[in-house]
Formats: C-alpha cells, structure tokens, sequence
C-alpha cells in the first residue's frame, strides 16, 4: 500500500481519529461523512452516525452524495425527520457535529451566506445556514474541515452564520447559548487547532509535518495563539489509508481533491 498522502487524507484522518468509539455525531456529505465512515472501519466500530435528513444509524455501505440519500438510512435504526434530528441535539444527546464555511475567525464563529459589507448587495451569496447554526448552538463539540488561508481564516466574518465564541471569554454563554458546548477543533492542511480556556481564541494543537509556524502564521490575517507546547501531527497509516482509500471513498471523490 502506498503511504504518501495528500492533504486531503490527511485533514480526513485526523478527523477519524476525533471521533472515539460510542460518541454520536451529525455528519453531512463530503468530508465529514468520510471521516465519520473511517472512524467506523477503524477505532470506533460503535460510533452512530446521523445525518441532518434524519437517517440514524446506518452502516454505510458507500459514500452517500446528500443527506437524504437512501444509503443514509441503509441498515439504520431509524429513518426520521430533521426536526427529530435538531430536537436530539437540543436534548444533549449529540457528542459532534462537522461544520464548514466561507470565512471562520479566531473564536470559531462561521460564515456561510455572504461576502461583502451590505447583506443585500454582497459581493458572494452562499446558501446560509441550513441546519448549521442550531447544530453549532446545541452539539456538544463543533469540528471543522478546511483548507487553511487569509480569506478563510478571516479578521472578522463578514456574517455570522453559525455562531462560536461570538467575542470570546464568557460571551457565548452570556449570549443564551449552552454552557460547555461550542468549538472544539478545526482541522486544516496546515495543522490542528483548538481554542484557549479563558480567551477562547484559536490555538495551535499540532503542526503537520512538513509545516511551519511561519505556515500558520502567514495563512490566517488574526494571530494564532502559538503554545510552548505543541504536537507534530501523526502521519496517516498504511491501514487507515487503505481503508479510506479502498472502502471509505474508493472512486476518490473526495480524497482526489487533494
């Protein structure tokens, strides 16, 4: 089995690897379904799976391409609605969510539905929240997938979709929104970073081989807080990459955008 990877493999493998055996997370297509099946197939045999639409519990047998797929219910326990799925995170019952946008800041706030100073005449509309902002507000931890750059990883978002840390500190919760959930990790081509205890601002966990803090720093327009300690990213096995490659996505849709 070749062991070189690209990025993509890498992001998806590190994701995995996040997800432990018997926690329950909300996935949608793409990434984030890629990583919920190779956990699956790896450390974490009892991990549920639920996808937005309302499919529970499937055993996967390929990569669905929406989340009403019929493969998201496929040997599931239950085939439900979306307002079942949103009430189970509001019940507390969701461990992870995956999550994405346009642009993210240094407390984790996400936007996904315009770019420009005037929300209507932006200079980029995106489709908006769907079911991301109740899933970020209630899930006990919010992942996030992307590739890292300035205009991802931007001063400040130009529309709050999915709320994060909102301003830091203690202004989530003072916001209303439920002590203890929120942000957890953002995993990019770069490195993994999570968020300061009492600032709640981004934080380096580990750097990928091969990059440098000058990567982390020169990729994002606010400062990454840069701990004296901090991990080098374990590199993707040969198992976990035949598995992604073989069964997880082995038409290479997602991993050959890497």
């Amino acid at each position: 089995m070749e062991t070189t990877y690209n990025p993509m493999e890498l992001m998806i493998t590190v994701a995995a690897r996040n997800l432990e055996d018997g926690a329950m997370v909300v996935v949608g297509t793409g990434v984030p379904v890629a990583a919920a099946m190779l956990a699956q197939m790896t450390q974490s045999p009892n991990l549920t799976i639920m996808f937005e639409a309302g499919g529970i519990a499937p055993l996967l047998p390929t990569m669905p391409i929406s989340v009403g797929d019929s493969r998201t219910t496929h040997k599931g326990l239950k085939a439900t609605s979306m307002a079942e799925i949103m009430e189970l995170c509001q019940a507390g019952v969701v461990d992870y969510c995956f999550l994405g946008g346009a642009q993210i800041d240094k407390y984790g706030n996400l936007n996904s539905t315009m770019i420009g100073d005037d929300y209507n005449k932006p200079k980029t509309r995106f489709p908006g929240s769907g079911g991301a902002n109740d899933l970020a507000s209630l899930c006990w931890r919010t992942m996030v997938v992307t590739p890292q750059n300035q205009k991802r990883f931007a001063n400040k978002v130009d529309f709050i979709t999915t709320p994060g840390f909102l301003e830091g500190g203690t202004s989530r919760v003072e916001a209303g929104l439920p002590a203890n959930t929120g942000p957890y990790k953002v995993i990019t081509d770069i490195g993994v970073y999570g968020y300061h205890e009492e600032s709640k601002a981004m934080m380096l966990l580990s750097l990928h081989p091969g990059k440098t803090l000058e990567d982390v720093k020169a990729n994002a327009e606010f400062d990454i807080i840069i701990p004296e300690n901090y991990e080098t990213t374990v590199e993707p096995s040969a198992e976990e990459l035949r598995i992604l490659r073989e069964k997880v996505d082995p038409s290479g849709v997602i991993i050959g955008r890497g």
